[in-house]
């Protein structure tokens, strides 16, 4: 039997960001900030995209966490911090910035950035873990944000959210997170999940895709991170 709880983190997030971008009518110049290896700029082919990075994580990091091993950023348009970034107020009408926040020091500087470059009416296309593992580290400063982190400072910058919407819950969590046992048994104690512990995650498995099926709300205290599209206010 195939259990595919606790796989769809990334695909869910992607579907919904190519569906957003599709809304962002065609020709309009969007900012890809916090754009790493641009790996998002195949949704943005009737866009006038451009990105930006601070372009110092090399893949290895310091070697602690989880590392991607390599990363390629010589084809990034803008290179400077995300809380400062040399374009005129108003110049773009829309920007993204996906799985970026947790890696800033200050992403609250970051947020008031956006209101800066963005024109009156132009749109904000947030995502961020509501929990995460250390990666990217050093870069790495918060393990994620709740839905009241967008509400309040959005609302304080005359940014309004129109869309937000939670990408899984509890079940679907605690399911991935099950799924990494094993790597972390080699990564940190030498050792490898035996065939009774692989037969006992699958239940485990089994066990919360029954209760997911039912489940009614509890992506309010537990999901893989929310999705935000907000418009900034005009004469703002």
């Amino acid at each position: 039997m195939l259990i595919k709880i606790g796989t769809k983190n990334e695909s869910t997030r992607e579907t919904w960001l190519e569906a957003t971008l599709k809304q962002v009518p065609q020709g309009a110049r969007i900012l890809d900030a916090g754009a790493g290896e641009l790996q998002y700029k195949r949704y943005c082919g009737h866009l006038n995209y451009v990105s930006q990075d601070f372009a110092q994580y090399d893949g290895k990091g310091d070697d602690s966490g989880l590392q991607m091993g390599s990363w390629d950023q010589s084809k990034l348009d803008i290179v400077s911090d995300i809380t400062a970034i040399p374009e005129p107020d108003a110049s773009f009408d829309a920007i993204m910035c996906i799985e970026v926040f947790e890696h800033l020091p200050n992403p609250v500087l970051a947020l008031k950035e956006f209101a800066r470059l963005l024109r009156p009416g132009g749109q904000l296309i947030l995502t961020a873990p509501f929990c995460s593992l250390t990666h990217f580290a050093p870069y790495h400063f918060y393990s994620g944000f709740n839905r009241y982190f967008y509400e309040t400072h959005l609302n304080e910058l005359g940014i309004e959210i129109v869309d937000l919407k939670s990408n899984g819950n509890f079940f679907e969590f605690i399911a991935q997170e099950a799924r990494r046992i094993n790597f972390v048994a080699e990564k940190y104690c030498n050792t490898r999940i035996n065939l009774l512990e692989k037969l006992l995650i699958k239940l485990f498995l089994l066990i919360v895709s029954r209760h997911a099926a039912s489940d009614k709300g509890s992506e309010e205290i537990l999901n893989f991170g929310y999705q935000v599209r907000a418009v900034k206010k005009a004469g703002r």
